[in-house]
């Protein structure tokens, strides 16, 4: 049999630029390949409980084993929570369904190129696809959780804030913050395998310096590391919309969310500036 050979074909027109009319082009390019996007997510989603045991209560026996864990070393003295507003295993499924947005996001995105690489290498097609359709399976697991999380509220007769309304556009700027970051670590993890065992090892560091499972600290190390940890602000927001009624630091958001957007543009120009290149770095691995 013949040996195939893969013939890569580079675009010069999709080359330097940071235009109005290549953004344009970018989002007419990631438009039209929406069914696509749509269909891996559905294939995955399915593929990826299918021959489990439990299926997809493991979406929902993962928060509440780790709330458990907390709780547990809370009472121990281990670990000091610090006062909260609600009752504790609420407030902690809430910021876990917030975190996990970034925690999962980046995971699925960072390992997009590799898992999709048979794909890659025969199809052209644009391959922000995958790196999309992994994260909407963290946003599907993020959905369940925060179902469960809806029904811990009402068990405890938790009514959240009117301003919960507005929990979708509080999430947003995490949204472009993880999707930025996951478009950079899925490109270099196509050079370097050791980015998806990096970014499991960040996420869990991270876990345990952000005020995801405790309220921020207000002195101490830690409030001085929140202070640098853009994190921090972009789950406890949310968090404090749904609990409080009211973000505690509006202006620190703020900055934060235009820093967001900034690293999404940057991170999606990026990626689309290497994307003719990705094919031949992942077939030669």
């Amino acid at each position: 049999m013949a040996n195939r050979q893969i013939v890569h074909s580079y675009r010069p027109e999709q080359n330097l630029g940071w235009g109005p009319r290549v953004w344009k082009e970018m989002a007419a390019e990631l438009f039209s390949c929406r069914e696509l996007v749509w269909q891996l997510f559905l294939r995955d989603f399915k593929a990826r409980y299918k021959q489990t045991a439990l299926g997809f209560l493991w979406l929902i026996l993962q928060p509440l084993a780790l709330v458990g864990l907390f709780l547990l070393l809370h009472r121990a003295g281990v670990l000091n929570i610090g006062p909260v507003e609600i009752p504790y295993p609420a407030y902690a499924l809430l910021g876990l369904a917030i975190w996990d947005i970034f925690a999962k996001g980046l995971q699925g995105c960072s390992n997009a190129i590799v898992a999709g690489r048979s794909m890659v290498m025969k199809i052209n097609f644009p391959k922000e696809a995958l790196v999309l359709a992994s994260f909407g399976q963290a946003l599907a697991a993020v959905c369940v959780q925060l179902g469960l999380t809806a029904i811990v509220f009402a068990c405890y007769g938790i009514a959240p804030a009117w301003a919960a309304l507005f929990l979708p556009l509080a999430l947003l700027p995490l949204l472009l913050f993880t999707v930025g970051l996951g478009l950079i670590t899925s490109m270099l993890n196509a050079l370097l395998r050791d980015i998806t065992q990096a970014v499991t090892l960040l996420t869990t560091f991270l876990l345990l310096v952000t005020p995801v499972v405790y309220p921020q600290p207000r002195t101490g190390f830690f409030s001085t590391l929140a202070l640098y940890n853009p994190l921090a602000v972009l789950v406890s927001a949310p968090r404090d919309l749904v609990v409080t009624g009211a973000i505690a630091q509006p202006q620190a958001f703020v900055l934060v969310s235009i820093a967001s957007l900034l690293l999404f543009c940057f991170g999606w120009r990026m990626f689309h500036l290497a994307e003719s290149l990705i094919a031949e770095r992942v077939g030669s691995r």
